[in-house]
């Protein structure tokens, strides 16, 4: 109980405390301009609560998962003299069944947009 009550004290004192320090020093000042939506650049023409086309989830899943080859193929180049033909062997067929899963993606239409 002690360790959550420290976490709760610390969580809540790192929320509230800078926006405590802020209408204190004066650097709360809202006007139109810091309320505008920032995210898209226009406002949203529907609730906020509406659903998302599948299209959105399908690219950002495809993104993940080529953005995580991009990650494992740095430290592999980077230690490639170290590990040998053993480790060129394992990322040679890592990268192959990432190609495969491109191709499936590709073949079932998840890159096309409308």
């Amino acid at each position: 109980m002690l360790f959550l009550g420290v976490a709760l004290a610390l969580s809540s004192l790192f929320v509230f405390l800078p926006m405590a320090v802020s209408r204190l020093t004066g650097a709360h000042k809202p006007n139109p301009d810091k309320l505008a939506e920032y995210e898209c650049g226009f406002p949203a023409f529907e609730d906020s609560r509406s659903q998302f086309d599948v299209r959105f989830y399908l690219v950002a899943i495809l993104f993940i998962v080529f953005d995580l080859e991009a990650a494992f193929l740095f430290p592999w180049a980077v230690s490639l003299k170290e590990i040998g033909w053993a480790g060129w062997t394992t990322m040679m067929v890592f990268i192959f069944e990432l190609v495969l899963g491109l191709i499936y993606a590709w073949k079932k239409g998840a890159l096309d947009w409308e």
